[in-house]
């Protein structure tokens, strides 16, 4: 090889760590390849979380005149498994089964409850809205049916969101935890914008035939998506036999891991946090049909923007916590601490908030963007920062255990928030224009108007909550231990028997 092409191949090869914010996440026993195609679950959930969050949303409060306390209730129906989460991350830490694997299965199963969800979601949506034949089944069956369908999805995207980013930090060295969970909601969000945008363009000439194809689609792909992403990634153990040796107790396991010093607060400031990002989900492109005035394609794309925004964050996130703020611009710096990127992110989130309530009384669609990108990137960095500081404190041996605390309040907090975001808001519609002293909101605007305020309140108290883990001021309780440095545990959790 000739002087100049080593050169060249030098060149190309520095290339993926400076574009590639991720690139480096990648180690000689998991190459990029394999850790992008051990992505693709997430992918599958992102569009998932864009068909729940995004189209559904929008179609079945303005196209369909289903009341938004309802909509709110069927998508935040999901939460109901999320606290399950930790047991799943507990239980795939210490699987046996006859092929010698503790991941693959409960990703597996997820898999086919995410299937089963969406294959009959459609046709219970539209009994539920009184769609078509509708009239010729029972009154009860359109909630029954959307609530089923409602309750299998969220089961099968919180198992395999779940075993799925424990058998990525298995795969990777523990020094880069960190970088390839921020890959793994990269590729979330690229999953939520990319399908935010074929919804957009799928669902413009809305119709209800139209919409039974977008979810049954969606249906298909999850399935082929996540048979990609297992295909040789976990090798068989022999120590994941089945045996006949006694499982190690869940709920000891639990108390040790709740002891250690920061968890408690860590832990309330990651469900506050999540309120006040995750109220809005199902509220952001019905405002925009309705105060704005916005199409159904350009609303859909709302959810686009708010996922580009949390890319950014994340991106952004990654680079801070690995090189340093001046590193990140190119020169060099100390690494930030996950916890104050994390109190920075909710800080954010209080402009962010504020600008989607003046686009309303400014009428102005160019605001409302603004201020969408802006929640999407606070919310990227508020995300990655608690999950770093997650992952960092968990023993390698029980990271599905910290992974599934992490992810169990994260997803209790926001299914609470996206229900109680639709009923106060019909409620504060219901009761009037006064709720807001001194503000001129008129109609559907005052209660969205209330949610946003209350969002706005919820991440100050987050950012104040935070301060004490960011190393910000000097702990209120739990001793020094918040301050910022390493974080490696104190109390080991329970080992599992030998």
């Amino acid at each position: 090889m000739s002087p100049l092409s080593r050169q060249m191949m030098r060149r190309w090869a520095e290339l993926g760590p400076k574009f590639l914010p991720f690139a480096d996440a990648a180690s000689e026993n998991l190459p990029l390849s394999r850790l992008l195609r051990l992505a693709l679950f997430q992918v599958s959930v992102g569009m998932a979380l864009a068909l729940l969050v995004g189209a559904l949303n929008r179609v079945l409060i303005v196209e369909l005149g289903v009341s938004a306390g309802l909509v709110a209730l069927m998508v935040a129906l999901p939460v109901l498994y999320a606290p399950a989460r930790a047991l799943i991350g507990f239980k795939s830490d210490h699987h046996r089964s006859a092929l010698g694997w503790k991941r693959v299965p409960f990703i597996w199963m997820g898999t086919m409850l995410q299937f089963g969800g969406l294959a009959m979601m459609p046709f219970a949506l539209l009994v539920l809205a009184g769609q078509g034949d509708s009239h010729h089944w029972p009154a009860w069956l359109g909630p029954a049916g959307a609530a089923a369908a409602f309750l299998m999805m969220g089961a099968g995207v919180h198992t395999v969101q779940t075993a799925g980013l424990a058998l990525a930090t298995d795969l990777a060295p523990v020094e880069d935890h960190p970088k390839v969970v921020g890959l793994m909601y990269v590729m979330l969000l690229v999953g939520t914008i990319i399908s935010a945008f074929a919804f957009g363009a799928v669902l413009a000439d809305f119709s209800p035939g139209r919409l039974v194809q977008v979810i049954q689609a969606c249906a298909v792909i999850t399935l082929v998506l996540n048979a990609i992403a297992l295909w040789k990634q976990e090798s068989i153990g022999r120590s994941r036999l089945r045996d006949d040796a006694p499982e190690p107790d869940f709920r000891e396991a639990w108390q040790a891991y709740a002891a250690l010093d920061g968890t408690r607060r860590r832990l309330l400031a990651i469900g506050l946090g999540t309120m006040g990002f995750a109220m809005q989900d199902v509220l952001l492109e019905p405002y925009g049909g309705q105060v704005l005035g916005m199409s159904v394609g350009q609303t859909t794309w709302l959810t686009a923007a708010f996922a580009s925004g949390g890319l950014v964050g994340f991106t952004l996130a990654s680079r801070l916590l690995s090189q340093g703020w001046p590193s990140a611009l190119g020169g060099r710096g100390r690494a930030q601490d996950p916890a104050l990127l994390a109190m920075t992110g909710a800080g954010l989130g209080v402009p962010a908030f504020g600008a989607v309530l003046v686009a309303a009384l400014t009428h102005s669609v160019a605001l409302f963007v603004a201020g969408v990108l802006l929640i999407g990137f606070g919310g990227g960095l508020f995300g990655h920062g608690t999950l770093t500081v997650t992952m960092n404190r968990a023993p390698r041996e029980h990271a599905g255990l910290a992974l599934g605390v992490w992810g169990a309040v994260q997803a209790t907090a926001a299914g609470v928030a996206v229900a109680l975001g639709g009923l106060l808001r019909d409620a504060v519609v219901a009761w009037g224009p006064g709720v807001i002293p001194g503000m001129a909101w008129r109609g559907a605007a005052t209660g969205y108007a209330f949610v946003y305020a209350i969002e706005i309140v919820l991440l100050i108290a987050t950012a104040w909550v935070m301060r004490p883990l960011a190393g910000v001021e000097s702990p209120a309780f739990g001793g020094p231990a918040f301050a910022r440095g390493p974080s490696s545990p104190t109390t080991p959790l329970p080992e599992p028997p030998r």
